[in-house]
């Protein structure tokens, strides 16, 4: 170790040329710190040359502490520089990775279409409303009493097994249909009533051909004179509109509570196959008195009909679930 002011410069050059050397370097900004230490730290390069200032002359120690000095510095300027350098250098490598090359095809959006069932509900409303049928809603969550009771399903009518109901607590339930809609109107208003009221329902129910959560739309005329042929004419014009004049329309014998007499409705799909797409009858007397109605003085008919089953049958779709899984490749076709 040298012992003399000139001995001591020519050392202190050379730790300033290897800390130049070894900052340049350095490839990352997490092992700056390491390499800055090896050279400024306790136990660094700079170690030994304080420890020879106590070999030197008195008259000579403060040159010596201002050439030590200086030298601290150039290595910290070394290693600043060199933090500024990768710190630089990453920030234009992050640049060129995020970089947007504006010669490139932009991304093409594709436009979005109306969903099948929303299609056929607008087509069915429309026509419903030529025919001169009132849009009206109604809740989704219903009392026993409305989804129930006042449609002639007393707490221990056995038609009540017919419907699996989601059931809330405090006597609410999710409503197994759209026909609440049918009293809620007729208590509000006085005859003549001319309505329909589409919405989902809910069921425990789900295959190919039902769905825990589905659409309908129920319909209602009362009037003083209104038949059964006014509700077959109607349903037949109806959805021989709605699918082509050609189409085959049956009308079934069936049962509901809170219709009599009461008929399904079936239509001929493409594969020759018939397909139940709505019931209806003539409103039953008793839910006409339940409301208020004198069933001597009116009467009238209701229906309800599946939205989904109609969509199913318009555009040729086997499985009802495929209308709620939201594959874009299936609703790209609409």
């Amino acid at each position: 170790m040298p012992c003399d002011l000139d001995s001591l410069k020519r050392e202190l050059q050379k730790l300033c040329c290897d800390a130049q050397e070894s900052s340049q370097q350095l490839k990352r900004v997490a092992d700056l710190p390491e390499a800055k230490a090896r050279f400024l730290g306790r136990k660094g390069a700079f170690g030994p040359v304080m420890r020879l200032l106590g070999q030197l002359s008195p008259e000579e120690r403060p040159a010596a502490g201002e050439l030590i000095n200086s030298a601290k510095s150039k290595v910290d300027g070394c290693f600043c520089e060199a933090k500024m350098r990768l710190e630089q250098a990453a920030l234009e490598a992050k640049l060129q990775e995020g970089r947007v090359d504006v010669t490139m095809p932009g991304r093409r959006l594709l436009p979005g279409g109306m969903h099948p069932v929303q299609r056929v509900l607008d087509e069915v409303t429309d026509l419903l409303g030529e025919l001169g049928f009132e849009l009206v809603s109604g809740p989704e969550v219903e009392t026993e009493h409305y989804n129930f009771d006042l449609l002639n399903m007393p707490a221990d009518h056995p038609a009540r097994d017919m419907q699996d109901t989601f059931f809330v607590e405090g006597g609410l339930v999710l409503r197994t249909q759209t026909s609440p809609m049918q009293v809620r109107t007729m208590e509000k208003r006085q005859p003549p009533v001319r309505v329909m009221a589409p919405g989902k329902v809910f069921r425990c129910d789900f295959d190919a051909t039902h769905s825990p959560t589905f659409h309908q739309l129920e319909g209602l005329w009362i009037d003083r004179d209104v038949t059964m042929a006014d509700l077959k004419g109607i349903l037949t014009y109806f959805l021989r509109r709605l699918f082509g004049e050609d189409r085959e329309v049956r009308f079934r014998p069936s049962f509901f509570p809170f219709t009599e007499p009461s008929v399904e409705v079936d239509v001929r799909n493409d594969a020759g196959n018939w397909m139940e797409v709505l019931g209806a009858g003539m409103v039953h007397p008793q839910v006409l008195r339940n409301v208020g109605y004198d069933p001597e003085q009116v009467q009238g008919f209701a229906f309800g009909m599946g939205i989904d089953r109609l969509a199913m049958v318009r555009y040729r779709i086997t499985d009802i679930r495929a209308l709620f899984e939201n594959d874009q490749r299936f609703l790209r076709q609409f």
